[in-house]
């Protein structure tokens, strides 16, 4: 298929999300439904004023980094005008945490991945892999039309937001003893956020390449990012 749009990937920071392997499942995805892929390790991208402007669709797996003030405004200016924003886990909702910017613009922030109970622990990334649900909302929206609630055992976000996302799904964080809140909090697991004429998409689900070969995150993403592109 002849390239009619253009991806713009992002990606790198924390290691630990593997960034290049994650973003390499989508490619393929991509090239197929009609994108050139762009691919760049640093967000100075952003800054580009005439690279931004001609980008359908920013894919961003960035976790826990930082962000020149230039760069943030790039990012919020191309999506204020019809670039498409799109991205899963810490790669989109634990990035750029110093910028109030990024955060308004994404309407979320990682704040913790709730661990199995201390007696369990084994000192590894395992030790906040727990079984938890995420539950579809929307069962009408074109990101998750037919889909039905799913389970999953990997981290589950809590995650600070606010009322102008429309919430797709949500997660419960279960009250644990061992820790300092005596209720369950719900959390928007995917969402999505009109930002000018652009749209931003996020799912929290997606630690590793294993999580997002699940077929309902891997289906999540893949239609998050054509609802997201301009």
């Amino acid at each position: 298929m002849n390239a009619t749009k253009r991806a713009l990937i992002v990606r790198g920071g924390w290691e630990g999300h593997q960034p290049v392997a994650a973003t390499d499942l989508f490619i393929p995805f991509l090239e197929s439904s009609g994108y050139h892929v762009q691919i760049e390790d640093k967000p100075a991208v952003y800054a580009d004023e005439d690279t931004m402007s001609s980008i359908d669709l920013v894919l961003q797996c960035v976790t826990m980094a930082s962000i020149e003030r230039d760069e943030v405004q790039g990012l919020r200016k191309a999506v204020a005008a019809g670039t498409g924003l799109a991205g899963w886990h810490g790669g989109i909702a634990d990035s750029y945490r110093g910028s109030a910017d990024y955060v308004q613009l994404v309407g979320g922030l990682f704040a913790c991945h709730p661990g199995k109970e201390p007696e369990s622990r084994v000192g590894g990334e395992t030790d906040n892999f727990i079984p938890h649900r995420i539950d579809i909302l929307a069962t009408e929206h074109p990101v998750t039309t037919g889909l039905k609630s799913f389970d999953l055992v990997t981290e589950q976000y809590w995650v600070m937001t606010d009322s102008y996302n429309q919430v797709l799904a949500t997660t419960t964080v279960a009250a644990q003893s061992w820790n300092e809140w005596s209720s369950p909090i719900t959390s928007p697991a995917v969402w999505t956020r009109q930002w000018g004429a652009g749209r931003v998409f996020v799912a929290t689900p997606g630690h590793s390449p294993d999580v997002l070969r699940t077929p309902q995150v891997k289906t999540i993403v893949e239609r998050g990012m054509q609802w997201a592109s301009r």
